[in-house]
């Protein structure tokens, strides 16, 4: 497995890490548990980690030298995919299919999988299209050599995995991804880490929360595509809906910034729109940590612009907690509407107060979407994921197996890579 600009040790929630993280490291070990021996590759980025991390029995994390040895801006990525791709084709070890995950380490994937003749398995989480079709007012677009660069992962793969049916559908009408290469292979959840425990009163009370509280909690990165400003303006709302909640309204914000965006800037709207005193702006945190959160709230709320699959849904419900999302992407999937929690149509805050005033006076209900939420999740497990994805692998092997090569193509010139190294893909 390749992971260029992000590695499967880092804290979801901070920089560049998020859901792609936790379904990297999930799946590697389900799939280790499945008899699949699993190196994930990532590049070194100098933080004193060994060159090898044994992550799991069968799952290994490798650092690879490309580049600076120093966290680096996604922007400057593109550039260090040939010397990412060198290094890893310097392996010694016998391989038998690779998979990439997002934009780069697929054109690092197109690489390898040539080099060592071997199939080339894509995920590309989020899709450049997709999310520039939902930016946040001001936010930044993805850039033209991003989407040239998906579409070239895109047809050069021999097997693609979509999250959902809408990413696969996405792949097709957007990239031009051919059907029979692609499989949906949902997503799972970790049910060893998250489960309703011990119950609400007891996370709160370890995690100093007061008993009646109403709690809706947004845990995930900060940044204008996962719309943290979608949840204060909807608290401001709220508040205007039903002054007399401020006393017991606590608002939890579980994350890191990303990119551009900062944490301050979620602090300064909350001021502005004065709701800073129910507002509590927390550090990401482990796992483990993070389950109590979970069992803690009253509701998740989950107002992305743009989400591939949306794992902290599904964390969320896991722990017996229901959710209120945005009806974008994989979202739909993830959340049961109606049963499991409640789909917003749009990102309008007024919307999501409206249903925030429900749920605050509907407790039974509360309770009856959570343990509807228990059951659904317990369907969605990674080993579920693992076996399905283990099927995929094979069907790519057997194509490969019938061309008597490895790849479907060769790949095209690095029109997605930057005029610096394009004598190093010729080289290759």
């Amino acid at each position: 497995m390749l992971s260029v600009h992000t590695s499967p040790l880092h804290q979801p929630g901070t920089g560049d890490a998020g859901g792609m993280n936790v379904y990297m490291v999930e799946l590697s070990r389900a799939l280790a548990e499945q008899g699949v021996e699993v190196d994930l590759f990532t590049r070194c980025r100098g933080e004193g980690r060994p060159e090898r991390v044994d992550l799991a029995p069968g799952v290994r994390v490798r650092h690879l030298h490309a580049g600076p040895r120093q966290a680096l801006p996604k922007e400057a990525m593109p550039d260090l995919v040939v010397p990412f791709s060198l290094a890893l084709l310097k392996e010694r070890r016998r391989y038998d299919l690779v998979h990439s995950h997002y934009w780069l380490s697929g054109q690092a994937g197109r690489i390898a999988s040539v080099g060592w003749g071997i199939p080339l398995v894509h995920t590309a989480h989020t899709l450049a299209k997709v999310k520039n079709a939902a930016l946040a007012e001001g936010d930044t677009p993805e850039p033209e050599l991003r989407v040239r660069g998906e579409r070239q992962v895109v047809g050069s793969a021999d097997r693609l995995i979509a999250n959902t049916v809408d990413e696969a559908e996405a792949l097709r009408s957007l990239y031009g991804a051919e059907e029979p290469r692609t499989a949906v292979v949902p997503p799972g959840v970790d049910l060893r880490t998250f489960g309703p425990a011990d119950g609400r009163a007891a996370a709160r009370a370890r995690l100093g929360l007061p008993a009646d509280a109403f709690v809706p909690l947004y845990a995930g990165r900060i940044q204008p595509l996962k719309g943290p400003d979608v949840l204060v303006r909807a608290v401001a709302e709220l508040l205007c809906l039903a002054p007399g909640l401020r006393h017991r309204l606590v608002v939890p914000v579980i994350g890191g910034h990303s990119g551009a965006s900062r944490q301050g800037t979620v602090r300064r709207l909350a001021h502005e729109l004065g709701v800073a005193d129910v507002l509590r702006l927390c550090p990401p945190v482990p796992q483990e940590r993070l389950a109590d959160w979970y069992r803690a709230a009253d509701v998740l709320v989950v107002p992305s612009r743009s989400e591939s699959f949306g794992l902290v849904a599904l964390e969320a419900q896991a722990c017996g907690t229901p959710v209120l999302a945005a009806a974008v992407g994989g979202l739909p999937t993830a959340v049961w509407d109606g049963v499991t929690g409640l789909l917003v149509p749009g990102h309008d805050p007024v919307e999501y107060a409206r249903r925030l005033l429900w749920l605050a006076g509907q407790p039974a209900a509360r309770v009856t979407m959570g343990e509807a939420a228990v059951r659904h999740a317990r369907g969605m497990s990674w080993r579920t994921s693992a076996a399905r994805t283990i099927e995929v692998y094979e069907a790519a092997r057997r194509d490969a197996l019938r061309v008597g090569q490895g790849r479907r193509h060769a790949p095209a010139p690095a029109a997605s890579l930057s005029w610096r190294n394009e004598k190093a893909v010729a080289q290759v």
